[in-house]
């Protein structure tokens, strides 16, 4: 039996869960349709999704069709959950891409899609919701093409979309229109196909068709769009059949070294950590030690996705799903033995605000911290951040949904009630150039028993961080260039003007010590004020995040929004003015964005509407923003050197 991992990803709102809920129970998995409305479904157990009729946290279910075992993962819509959607996207084989027949392509579906092209994800399209009013499944079949990198092609004919008497007619390969349709489409990357077609289509044949189209989704080339009705099942039959016989699989080997990946984090009743994870290879048995970047660590209790449930068990193996106690130094991202599957680099944008978070009770400082920490170990990205020096604490957050989500949480599962401030823009400094610093060992004013020279350059925009040695290895104990690696990426958390330095680049060109004074303290303290020496010499320049927007208003409207995007610094790279309506989309730096949506209703009498979403980080025009910066400042070396001391 083969294993598929399957992803279902959407903006929000477009139906994602309720398909979810369908493909269950169509499965025989639940008895019972559960809503989003009434809080019922599957896949949201939290009581604050059920509340909100929102995914916030990743679920998985795995149940059977066929000879086909699938873990079906559930991820967020909204895009204030988008990293919760990234440490999904290396698991999975392939995902369906759900699109509302309503409103269509939106901001999320653009940034879904091109993460999955980024990985190599095959998917097929769900065109969802065809018996809403306003369905207009032709015209999402052309949005697709013409605003998505994509070849979407109709597997479905849709017969009086946007009533309760929709009816769906299946694309069949046996018959005309569909034949022809089909063979010119798959013969643009077959050959082979296309030379049968102009001189022998006798050769042609439904089953060949079927092949040559499995085979062109499997490589990204292709993509199938199916419609239907999540909630009514109208449709589904035809992308459950797609999602056995068109998605691709990979091998697995449950004899093979260990192989996998720890994708969610939650806490037991008890307070006890709960990884979940995927394996890849390998076979997990209870009582055994697993290799963790943290060091190893002993597996106490396995649970197993599987026939819609959740199962204690001895063991689990290549292909599976489980629930992994005792591994208590693990954090999310994390990969278990070998590492077989894509991760580590981040495929969305980081968060770009900030809100500094404040007990409402004093008494509750050190249990706010606590709480945090826990909710940390969950959410890596939301960067908590304490400065110590003014008694702050602070997160980093997509949006200001993901801040009342979090405050709820605080209140419901710590019982404590907090308040957060208004929420910043997120700023990051970049170097200009190179620049190189130098302390060597017995020279004033080097204080500590170690030389350490490092030179710094730009990488390329979105390249992140590295670290390289270009000296003799053998020269130290391994402990001292490990103690100089992890304090650079600490230092360049917080740059001169606070914010955290990004696409850098840092070689280590000079390295000495004293045996046996020497210490790995001695390097770690160091460090810092040779690169922020360096990184002085490169100049640093602090950039602001500019936001992709897409805005659709009536005509009516555009000269006032035209001002307004004037007034606010926006760029307008494209426009269309099609049936009365005018599509706008261009960049605004993030600070602006809210003041525009706040302003949108009153210019377009209600009726205009507008999606943004991070797209790069530019140089700040006019004097650099600042940020408080928390504990010992190297730019300063004085302070620095009397802090240490």
């Amino acid at each position: 039996m083969r294993t598929l991992n399957l992803g279902i990803l959407a903006h929000v709102d477009a139906g994602k869960t309720s398909l979810t809920e369908r493909l269950l129970f169509n499965a025989g998995v639940i008895d019972r349709l559960g809503s989003v409305d009434t809080g019922d479904t599957q896949t949201d157990s939290l009581e604050i999704e059920r509340q909100r009729g929102i995914t916030i946290r990743a679920a998985v279910v795995s149940f059977t069709i066929g000879d086909t075992a699938i873990n079906l993962v559930d991820t967020p819509g909204h895009p204030d959950f988008i990293a919760e959607v990234e440490r999904i996207l290396g698991l999975l084989d392939a995902a369906v891409v759900v699109v509302s027949a309503v409103e269509g392509v939106q901001a999320q579906t653009r940034v879904l899609v091109r993460a999955l092209q980024r990985l190599a994800v095959p998917f097929v399209f769900f065109i969802n919701k065809v018996d809403r009013l306003g369905a207009q499944y032709d015209r999402v079949l052309e949005d697709i093409a013409r605003q998505l990198p994509v070849r979407p092609i109709a597997m479905s004919t849709v017969i009086d979309p946007g009533s309760k008497l929709v009816r769906l007619e299946a694309l069949d390969l046996r018959t005309e229109p569909s034949f022809t349709v089909l063979s010119e489409t798959l013969a643009e990357n077959d050959d082979a196909l296309l030379g049968d077609y102009l001189m022998a289509p006798d050769r042609l044949t439904a089953e060949r068709l079927g092949h040559s189209l499995a085979d062109q989704v499997s490589r990204g080339l292709v993509h199938p769009a199916f419609a239907g009705a999540a909630m009514t099942g109208v449709g589904l039959p035809a992308l459950t059949s797609a999602i056995t016989t068109l998605l691709p699989s990979r091998e697995r080997d449950p004899g093979g070294p260990i192989a996998g990946r720890i994708f969610k984090i939650e806490r037991g009743w008890g307070g006890e950590k709960l990884s979940y994870m995927y394996l890849a290879s390998g076979t997990i048995q209870l009582r055994q030690y697993l290799d963790l970047p943290r060091g190893p660590a002993r597996v106490t209790g396995i649970h197993v996705f599987e026939a819609g449930g959740v199962h204690p068990a001895a063991s689990f193996h290549a292909g599976q799903v489980a629930r992994v106690s005792g591994l208590a130094s693990a954090r999310i991202g994390d990969a278990v033995g070998d590492d077989l599957l894509s991760g580590g680099r981040s495929h969305f944008a980081p968060p770009t605000l900030e809100t500094r978070v404040l007990a409402r009770r004093p008494s509750d400082n050190v249990a706010l911290w606590l709480a945090l920490n826990q909710l940390a170990e969950q959410d890596p990205l939301i960067n908590l951040r304490r400065n110590d020096d003014a008694n702050e604490v602070f997160v980093s957050l997509y949006g200001e949904v993901q801040k009342e989500v979090i405050q709820s949480t605080l209140l419901t599962d710590f019982g404590i009630e907090t308040v957060f401030e208004e929420s910043t823009v997120i700023c990051v400094e970049r170097l200009v150039g190179t620049g190189a610093g130098l302390e060597i060992i017995f020279k004033e004013p080097n204080p500590f028993m170690a030389t350490v020279g490092l030179r710094v350059e730009p990488r390329p925009e979105g390249a992140g961080n590295s670290f390289a040695l270009e000296v003799d290895v053998g020269q130290m104990p391994a402990s001292f260039y490990r103690a100089v690696e992890d304090t650079v990426s600490e230092t360049l958390k917080q740059g001169p003007f606070g914010w955290q330095i990004i696409d850098c680049h840092v070689a280590m060109t000079a390295a000495r010590h004293s045996s046996p004074v020497s210490t790995a303290a001695d390097f770690r303290q160091l460090t810092p004020l040779v690169l922020a020496a360096a990184l002085s010499v490169a100049q640093i320049v602090v950039c602001e995040p500019i936001d992709r927007f897409y805005l659709e208003a009536p005509v009516t409207a555009l000269s006032g929004l035209h001002t307004l995007l004037a007034k606010s610094g926006a760029i307008t790279r494209d426009s269309v003015i099609a049936n009365g309506v005018a599509r706008l989309e261009g960049t605004i730096a993030s600070t602006m964005t809210q003041g525009v949506l706040q302003q949108l209703p009153g210019l377009t009498s209600g009726m205009g509407t507008m999606e943004y979403s991070f797209d790069h980080y530019a140089r700040m025009a006019g004097p650099p923003r600042s940020r408080r910066r928390s504990g010992a400042d190297p730019f300063n070396a004085a302070e620095y050197l009397l802090r240490l001391r």
